[in-house]
């Protein structure tokens, strides 16, 4: 296993397309939630210890090879707004084309071919993760920290938030994170013997809210 591999897998600028999304800041921003460092904190440990911890679980079972279609009805299940499956799925199919070109992996193109319209992307990111040589817990990490970067940095641009203030957040977070990813390896590992329904089912009811309102905007900085 190369630990490089979760460096490269993480970086933002890896090519997943990731920056076209804010990970629901955007809306709330525009909502009046996000003001400040501050309120982006709240914004993103809440989003961390939702979306954050069910997209480590799933990233964490595909590693573990649970069966990537089951996981993705998992995923399905988990996310009522339709907008924000479109977007997982986008983010998905992009993804799958970063890894296949940097881990090229039978389990890639099998499940590139299941899904040619894109797969859920913590699904996407778990096979990738298992491709690049990496174990559960360094999947469940890299989209835990998924959830929470993409808010900050997308902060940054629609505030003129000081990305200073922004990086300090993220910092903050970091204990969180570390227990967040922890659950979601924990809760994985169940799915071994107990399936899928042992998945987490944590929601964020705003986050869903907002993400219909912010498709239906007819101009917009990110694409969720």
């Amino acid at each position: 296993m190369s630990r490089a591999a979760l460096l490269v897998l993480a970086d933002g600028r890896f090519p997943a397309g990731g920056h076209a999304h804010s990970g629901g800041a955007e809306a709330a921003v525009k909502a009046g939630r996000i003001t400040s460092a501050a309120s982006l904190e709240d914004f993103c440990r809440g989003r961390l210890h939702t979306a954050g911890l069910v997209a480590g679980a799933l990233a964490a079972a595909a590693v573990l090879g649970v069966e990537p279609r089951e996981l993705d009805v998992a995923a399905d299940a988990r996310t009522p707004s339709p907008a924000l499956r479109g977007a997982a799925r986008r983010l998905g199919r992009q993804l799958m084309r970063a890894a296949r070109a940097s881990w090229p992996s039978a389990e890639l193109d099998a499940l590139a071919g299941e899904f040619p319209k894109g797969a859920h992307q913590p699904v996407v990111l778990g096979v990738a993760a298992r491709a690049a040589g990496l174990g559960p817990a360094d999947a469940a990490y890299c989209a835990a920290y998924e959830s929470v970067s993409g808010p900050a940095t997308a902060t940054v641009r629609l505030l003129s938030l000081d990305p200073f203030d922004a990086t300090g957040v993220l910092a903050r977070l970091a204990p969180e994170l570390d227990r967040v990813a922890d659950s979601a390896v924990e809760a994985a590992r169940r799915v071994l013997d107990e399936g899928v329904d042992a998945l987490p089912a944590a929601s964020g009811p705003v986050l869903e809210i907002g993400a219909e309102w912010h498709a239906a905007w007819p101009v917009r900085l990110f694409a969720s």
